[in-house]
């Protein structure tokens, strides 16, 4: 019996086993609004996709990457500037659609021009181990997500405007 017992309870051990190994933690955010969402820096940036009701794209399938604004970059901003976003959902929702390219774009990838959900392109530059995105520089790269990547930029970034 206690032969039994032992076998029973070393079958169920790597039963255990091998179903948490094939699980996925559940500190990983598997999408890059769960990246937005845990990452301290950036609770302005995320509390104003959800008032711009773009929970949901950044929660979608992607890939998207997201330039994400600090909470300084926001705070930088002039109020009457923070104020208009908040106050115009329209405008917002421009504004953040132009801070997300629906691609998988690493800190690693070569300079250029990138198309945005809001429609205008922005341009990434690297000069040794420093990217740019726009006149933003990116502060913390590579935030991997399932469905894209979020980086950290200095910068609010402002779209073009339309003629």
């Amino acid at each position: 019996m206690f032969r039994r017992l032992t076998l029973q309870t070393t079958l169920a051990l790597a039963i255990v086993a091998t179903l948490g190994a094939c699980s996925t933690p559940a500190s990983a955010p598997n999408t890059v609004g769960g990246v937005v969402a845990k990452t301290k820096n950036l609770s302005t940036f995320n509390q104003l996709v959800a008032d711009a009701g773009m929970a949901a794209t950044l929660n979608g399938s992607g890939p998207y990457t997201v330039f994400a604004p600090s909470d300084a970059a926001f705070q930088a901003l002039p109020a009457k500037t923070r104020d208009a976003l908040k106050n115009d959902k329209e405008q917002l929702k421009a504004v953040l659609s132009y801070h997300i390219v629906p691609a998988h774009v690493t800190a690693s990838a070569k300079a250029g021009k990138l198309k945005t959900l809001q429609g205008s392109d922005i341009a990434l530059a690297r000069a040794a181990d420093f990217v740019t995105v726009e006149d933003a520089l990116v502060e913390q790269a590579d935030l991997k997500a399932g469905n894209g990547v979020v980086h950290v930029i200095d910068r609010v970034l402002v779209p073009p405007r339309k003629k």
